[in-house]
């Protein structure tokens, strides 16, 4: 988090943040109640699971809300306009 960040979305927040840490929970539910049957340890799952492969982190601008990729607040954060 060394790279400024500005919201592309009101353009003008580089301050004001909120960082979200992603924490992937792999789970088998039940197709009818939703109940959680299983869950799944990391690196332990079945062969039709596929594991998470999204960012770690997900950032919100705390002037307009925007929930965005943080490299799409960094991209941002780079431009002077």
């Amino acid at each position: 988090m060394t790279t400024p960040y500005r919201c592309p979305n009101c353009r003008t927040n580089r301050t004001r943040f909120n960082i979200i840490q992603q924490v992937p929970q792999s789970v088998k539910l039940d197709p009818q109640s939703g109940q959680v049957v299983q869950q799944y340890e990391e690196g332990h799952l079945d062969p039709f699971h596929l594991a998470y492969n999204g960012p770690e982190l997900k950032v919100q601008c705390a002037a307009c809300g925007l929930v965005e990729d943080e490299m799409t607040f960094k991209k941002f954060g780079e431009s002077n306009h």
